[in-house]
């Protein structure tokens, strides 16, 4: 007699709670609908991008000033009130200051004596192009202030005298607005030898009295986020504004529409590019921060040149009538060994690994594990040999998942008889299914708890490496950049979630990902389905298109790593259904379990007299 499949109600809940889980990560890290059409209306409120890499936010009557000119002067002068000593300089120009070491290049302007050019020297976008931060007016840094004739003057917008020194080993740029020869406002920059980290401080002397303590004294700070990747919008995916506060709190605004918070006592802000970061520490928190975040990749396209615009306003508190701040201004990569070398400022916090045990996972297992692999292996393989490690470390797991798959395969038989001598009786016939589970000693729900043990290690691998620095520009067969997609097929249209391109590692996968369905629910799935269940084809094909379709867009080592994760799945079930499972002997195991008195728990007790009692109830009623 062949074979009767049936399908099993424990194997459809947990690939319902497992497809839930992913559907729900998938949905955390989509794409906003801002990313997909946007609003006219909001569209219309940007500024726009071409013309915002040449704009520097100039106040109007600044736009056409000629400081030669004395009549300009003198009513430049008028409008700077006690700071128009400041523009009698000879720095008192649009002139610049270099500062830079191994890693970093840094000019700062006198105008504003802010930063107008941040460039990181060891990295290129994906077009080959230096990786710049901070190019042709895309931030502004300043503070805003009162003067004490009533003036409100903004840092951006006024004139610093330069000086250049050496600390040791350390650069120095002093920048210092002046309202007199020994009056002033500095900002100081200092930046040591092989580091991302700026010491940034902010001072005034003399200055007591010429600003107005009790009006508001802001910085502002403001970067629009300039494109580094060949996907703008899966770059967008995971730029984002992340920020510490109110004692160590770690938070963050949306990843895909426009949001804006007011926070207290913020330690850093993160103006986070996806591989890359801008990020300012304070000593002293900042009692208040009005922060936003807008989203700016609305779509693909070669001409998106930005990914999303931030602003952040920090109100400042003068002491004594003077201001003294010590920050700190990160530009590097959003690498988390990098960021760990800064732990002592907690900007590590700033990575995007996860919360709870995810993030538990990538930091102390994943991330120090596959930056050990890579140190002597290619990215691709280092994907390969961190995929064969994991699949050894859970193999007991899924080696007891597939025995008690095996268990109620023999089981299958008697459960058919005793569904058919009770199918009229259903509160019997769970009762009667349950006893023989007891006798045979097989649990069924052991079958989702496998599963559920290897969720935590899926989630985490799947925020670990479409954010592994380390994979960023390294190629592997046909994939050039294992931090993107793989394409090999560009379209000549656009296919809704999918994209306009073909990604081969997702196909593969997805062909994985079917392979190892068909052989795992082959074991649970009737040939015709039964009234009342779920469609087991459905749930079949369900995961392979989600693979294929959700993950086009992703980061190809991710695809890579299910490719080959379900692929040695496939071998190892087929050596353990030849070499190592015997249904006789489990047929013959079970038997023995059956002759062996059973002690039943309190639990199993009471529930046994619960459905009994139910029966009793039943049978009266009718």
């Amino acid at each position: 007699m062949e074979e009767q499949k049936k399908l099993d109600k424990n194997s459809i809940i947990g690939f319902i709670l497992i497809f839930g889980i992913i559907i729900w990560m998938l949905w955390m890290n989509k794409p906003g609908p801002d990313e997909i059409d946007g609003e006219k209306g909001q569209q219309e409120q940007l500024v726009d991008e071409n013309a915002a890499t040449k704009e520097v936010e100039k106040p109007e009557e600044e736009t056409t000033l000629n400081l030669a000119d004395s009549t300009t002067m003198a009513a430049y002068q008028s409008k700077l009130g006690v700071f128009a000593y400041s523009a009698t300089l000879p720095s008192a120009k649009e002139d610049f200051t270099v500062i830079e070491n191994q890693k970093l290049y840094l000019k700062i302007s006198n105008k504003g004596g802010q930063i107008v050019e941040a460039r990181l020297k060891e990295f290129h976008t994906f077009d080959s192009v230096p990786v710049y931060l901070i190019k042709e007016g895309n931030a502004n840094f300043g503070i805003d202030f009162t003067t004490s004739d009533n003036r409100t003057l903004n840092t951006k917008d006024l004139y610093f005298e330069p000086s250049k020194t050496q600390n040791g080993e350390a650069n120095v740029v002093s920048m210092k607005l002046k309202s007199d020869a020994n009056k002033y406002l500095e900002f100081r920059y200092e930046l040591k030898p092989n580091d991302y980290m700026v010491s940034f401080t902010v001072r005034s002397q003399g200055l007591n009295g010429a600003i107005i303590s009790s009006s508001p004294i802001n910085l502002d700070w403001s970067l629009k986020g300039l494109r580094h990747a060949k996907s703008v919008t899966y770059e967008n995916r995971y730029t984002r504004l992340t920020y510490e506060h109110e004692d160590d709190e770690i938070s963050k605004l949306s990843p895909s529409g426009d949001d804006e918070e007011t926070v207290n006592n913020v330690d850093w802000l993160s103006f986070r590019q996806h591989f890359f970061s801008s990020i300012l520490v304070t000593d002293t928190p900042f009692e208040k921060a009005n922060i936003s975040s807008v989203n700016l990749a609305k779509e693909e396209g070669d001409d998106v040149k930005f990914t999303k615009s931030y602003a952040a306003t920090m109100p400042l508190k003068m002491q004594g009538g003077e201001l003294n701040y010590n920050m700190h201004m990160y530009y590097g990569p959003t690498d988390y060994k990098v960021l760990k070398e800064y732990s002592d400022f907690g900007i590590d916090e700033s990575m995007p690994l996860g919360w709870g045990i995810f993030g538990w996972l990538n930091k102390w297992l994943f991330i120090p594990v596959f930056n050990f692999l890579m140190s002597f292996l290619p990215a691709g393989f280092a994907i390969i040999a961190l995929t064969i490690l994991v699949k050894l470390v859970l193999s007991p797991v899924q080696y007891k998942q597939y025995m008690n798959q095996a268990k109620m395969k023999v089981l299958r038989p008697e459960m058919n008889e005793i569904n058919e001598k009770y199918a009229d009786q259903p509160m019997k016939k769970q009762q009667e299914t349950m006893a023989l589970y007891r006798k045979a000693g097989v649990n069924p729900m052991s079958g989702c708890l496998p599963a559920f043990l290897q969720m935590p290690v899926f989630y985490a691998l799947f925020t670990f490496f479409p954010t592994a620095f380390v994979l960023r520009q390294k190629s592997f067969l046909w994939a050039d950049d294992l931090s993107s997609y793989d394409m090999i097929l560009k379209l000549p249209f656009d296919v809704p979630f999918y994209g306009s391109h073909v990604s081969l590692f997702p196909i593969l996968a997805s062909i994985a990902i079917f392979i190892y369905m068909q052989m795992t629910s082959a074991q649970s799935m009737q040939q015709q389905q039964q009234p009342g269940m779920p469609n087991m084809k459905f749930i079949l094909y369900l995961s392979p298109l989600m693979m294929l379709v959700f993950f086009n867009k992703y980061a190809s080592g991710l695809s890579l790593y299910y490719f080959v994760s379900n692929t040695i799945t496939i071998f190892i079930m087929l050596a353990i259904k030849k070499f190592i499972v015997d249904d006789e002997k489990i047929h013959a195991k079970i038997q023995e379990n059956k002759k062996k008195p059973k002690k039943e728990s309190k639990f199993q007790q009471r529930l046994k007299n619960m459905m009994e009692e139910a029966q009793q109830q039943q049978s009266k009623r009718k």
